[in-house]
C-alpha cells in the first residue's frame, strides 16, 4: 500500500523526490511504530488513539513540531488515497490536528506521586515487574532520554562507582552518578532478567526473546504505570526527563550540573526548567491563599 501511494505521488501528482521521501519515511516510521505497539494492528485497524501515540513518541525522540505536522501530513495524504480506493473502511487521521510550534512548557510528575509509585504501590516479583520499575527509577533518577535507556548496554553500568555511561545525541558520552536505591534496583533486575531470559544481546534492558527492548516497549511500560498515580495527559518517558530537571532545579542543584546531566549543548534549552519551577512555586502559592 505504501508503494502504491509513493508512485500515486511520484506520477500522478507529481511531487518531488524530497516530499516523497520525506513521506515515506514517515509513513514506514509510523507502521513499524503500530506492529511494535499492538500485535495484529494493520492500516485497517489503526485509529486515533495509536496515531496520537505515533505523533507523542516522535517528539519523545527529540523531532520539533514541523517534522511531526509532516508526519501528520503523509498520514493524511495516505489515508485520503487509501480511503478513495477502498483500501481501507475509515480515515482514522482527518480529525487529528498538529502540535503547535511554539513548545509549551514541560510537564513533569510530582514527587510526591513518583514516590507513591515506587514506594507504596505493590510490584510483582516477576521480569516484566521488575523491569518495569527499574525503567522508571532510571528514567527518574538519571534524566535519560528514551533512546539513552534503549541504548544501555550492561558494560555501561558500574554498580561499584554508582555510575552510568550514557551515550546521547550525536554519540556523546556523559557519566551520570546514581543512588543506592538505583543501584539494587539495577542489581535485583540484572539477577532476576539472567535468571529468567535467555541472553542475545548485549543490552541491557532486553524483551522476552532477549533481545534489545523497543520504544514501543518503553513507552508503554511508563504510560501504564505513570497512569496509576498521575493525571497528567501526557504520561511519556520524556516527562520522568522533564520530572528529573524540575525535581533537581526544586532541590537547589545548580543550573550548569543539570544541564550537564541532561546532556544539553546549550544551557538555554535548560532554562526552560526554571520557568517550570516557578511556575509551580506560583500555582502552590495561590492555592494557599485564603478565598472570600
Amino acid at each position: 500500500m505504501i508503494d502504491q501511494f509513493l508512485d500515486y505521488l511520484r506520477y500522478e501528482r507529481n511531487r518531488s523526490e524530497l516530499t516523497v521521501k520525506r513521506y515515506e519515511d514517515s509513513l514506514r516510521d509510523f507502521q513499524k511504530y503500530f506492529e511494535e505497539t499492538e500485535e495484529g494492528l494493520s492500516w485497517v485497524s489503526v485509529d486515533a488513539d495509536v496515531i496520537r501515540g505515533w505523533m507523542e513518541s516522535l517528539m519523545d525522540r527529540g523531532n520539533n513540531a514541523s517534522t511531526v505536522n509532516t508526519g501528520l501530513s503523509a498520514l493524511r495524504s495516505f489515508f485520503r488515497y487509501a480511503l478513495a480506493r477502498k483500501l481501507v473502511n475509515k480515515d482514522p487521521a482527518h480529525m487529528i490536528t498538529g502540535p503547535k510550534k511554539r513548545k509549551p512548557l514541560p510537564q513533569f510528575v510530582k514527587e510526591e506521586e513518583i514516590n507513591q509509585l515506587l514506594d507504596k504501590t505493590e510490584w510483582g516479583v516477576d521480569y516484566k515487574d521488575v523491569r518495569a520499575r527499574t525503567i522508571i527509577i532510571i528514567l527518574y533518577e538519571a534524566g535519560l532520554r528514551r533512546s539513552e535507556l534503549i541504548g544501555l548496554n550492561d558494560s555501561d553500568v558500574d554498580l561499584d562507582a554508582m555510575q552510568l555511561k550514557v551515550t546521547g545525541k550525536r554519540n556523546k558520552q556523559r557519566i551520570i552518578p546514581f543512588g543506592k536505591e538505583l543501584a539494587e534496583q539495577l542489581g535485583q533486575y540484572i539477577a532476576c532478567r539472567d535468571e529468567e531470559i535467555t541472553k542475545r544481546s548485549e543490552a541491557l534492558f532486553l524483551n522476552n526473546k532477549g533481545e534489545r527492548i523497543s520504544e514501543a516497549e518503553v513507552y508503554n511500560t511508563v504510560r501504564e504505570n505513570l497512569a496509576k498515580v498521575t493525571t497528567l495527559k501526557k504520561k511519556s518517558p520524556h516527562v520522568l526527563r522533564h520530572s528529573f530537571a524540575t525535581a533537581m532545579l526544586n532541590h537547589d542543584a545548580g543550573l550548569e550540573s543539570v544541564r550537564k546531566l541532561l546532556g544539553h549543548e546549550s544551557l538555554e534549552t535548560t532554562q526552560i526548567y526554571t520557568h517550570t519551577t516557578f511556575e509551580q512555586l506560583k500555582r502552590v502559592y495561590k492555592e494557599a491563599l485564603p478565598r472570600d
